[in-house]
């Protein structure tokens, strides 16, 4: 176990060399929620997320023989341009075992930072395997991205630099992501020990909540492949510290789904202009399922990291504008005939549903002789515009059924 002095160790350590992140208010998402929000921006880490501050506690409590040796880890971003950039500053060879489908951006930026990137595997475990394999048939110190008490305290800095600042004493509640545990175990032993009354929940994707599992089994269980937006917290299984450190110290853990996250990384860029990943994005997530559980309390939302791809981003874009009702696409089924699309066109402009594309699909093979299927997508202003265009295309004769309006 890690205790409040290790931290405090861990911040006279690291804290010369790891910048404090801003804490900062969100009155719009405050005001949304009915609660007082604030924020702990780990995303602006150089490095784009907490995990600098595991890796570089670790790395300087490395003997000056194992630093001479070298260093490896497995990561699926974020340890890995953590810790490729410090010890690359601290002249230690790095290497960094990485699963095969991690975005190009985080596997650069590895590069960039100075670590031999070595691809392998479709998870996490999978590239945990080979990195310990390699530690030991190279002699080199392997750096857990987790499960480790140097790694755990380090994350636990970020609790200590919130409870120093100003309203670090006003919050009730704090939501955080839980991957592999050590960001939640490090906060959390802090927490507990400077303000016991503290509530602090940690939040997982519901495609991989590795964390639940284990207490419910009373240890780490290895779950199955699970893919989410939240790619840097879909850890397959828990680290042992990490798993006593979250028994011990945490409330309760809340799961989201994919659609939820979405939405979170669109409302944080859209409200508080934050590019955030999808592992970062879970506690606003959260905070959406059940927002009256949290009224008139203040809460703190751990904002993980920022490193996301853009490719990915523009699909989250796109899921949260549909989740949120902002884009639409509606099929309708017409005559095959001259003019027949002006028609069904001017009830989307009467309705002020913007259309963004149109497309027609003469040979779906459900599609009776004589008939096309016209698919539009629309920007909408939420579910109730979009129930205003449904309705106006049933005033007009188009009859909406399972989601295909049919004439």
């Amino acid at each position: 176990m890690i205790t409040k002095q290790d931290i405090e160790t861990a911040y006279q350590t690291i804290r010369d060399q790891i910048p404090a992140t801003p804490l900062t208010r969100s009155p719009r998402l405050g005001q949304k929620y009915g609660c007082k929000l604030l924020l702990k921006l780990e995303n602006r880490q150089l490095t784009g997320s907490f995990k600098e501050r595991g890796a570089l506690n670790k790395l300087l409590n490395l003997s000056t023989a194992e630093q001479g040796h070298g260093v490896i880890a497995a990561s699926a971003g974020n340890h890995a341009q953590g810790l490729a950039y410090n010890a690359t500053r601290l002249g230690i060879n790095s290497k960094v075992v990485m699963p095969i489908g991690t975005p190009l951006t985080k596997v650069m930026a590895t590069q960039n930072y100075g670590a031999e990137t070595i691809l392998h595997g479709d998870t996490y475990d999978d590239a945990f395997e080979l990195a310990t394999k390699i530690a030991a048939d190279e002699n080199l110190t392997f750096i857990p991205a987790f499960d480790d008490p140097f790694v755990a305290a380090g994350q636990g800095t970020i609790a200590l630099e919130v409870m120093n600042h100003a309203w670090g004493s006003d919050i009730d509640t704090v939501l955080c992501p839980v991957g592999g545990g050590g960001l939640i175990g490090g906060i959390a032993a802090y927490l507990k020990a400077v303000k016991p009354t503290i509530n602090i929940i940690g939040i997982e994707p519901m495609q991989c909540a590795s964390m639940r599992e284990a207490l419910e089994y009373r240890q780490p269980v290895k779950l199955p492949r699970g893919y989410s937006l939240a790619d840097g917290i879909a850890v397959k299984k828990v680290g042992q510290l990490t798993y006593e450190l979250v028994d011990r110290y945490v409330d309760d853990l809340i799961t989201v789904g994919e659609d939820q996250i979405a939405q979170a990384v669109l409302e944080l860029l859209e409200t508080e202009k934050l590019v955030v990943e999808g592992a970062g994005a879970v506690p606003l997530a959260a905070l959406a399922v059940d927002p009256t559980r949290f009224a008139d309390q203040t809460v703190l939302l751990i904002i993980s990291g920022g490193n996301i791809d853009v490719n990915v981003l523009d699909k989250i874009i796109s899921r949260g504008l549909a989740v949120t009702g902002r884009v639409v696409e509606l099929t309708v089924r017409v005559p095959d005939q001259p003019g027949v699309l002006v028609e069904v066109l001017r009830v989307f402009r009467q309705t002020q549903a913007n259309v963004l594309e149109v497309s027609h699909h003469r040979f779906y093979p459900t599609t009776p002789f004589g008939y096309v299927d016209v698919a539009i997508t629309s920007e909408t202003k939420g579910h109730a515009h979009i129930a205003l265009l449904k309705r106006a295309l049933e005033k007009e004769g188009y009859l909406l059924q399972v989601g295909l309006i049919t004439r």
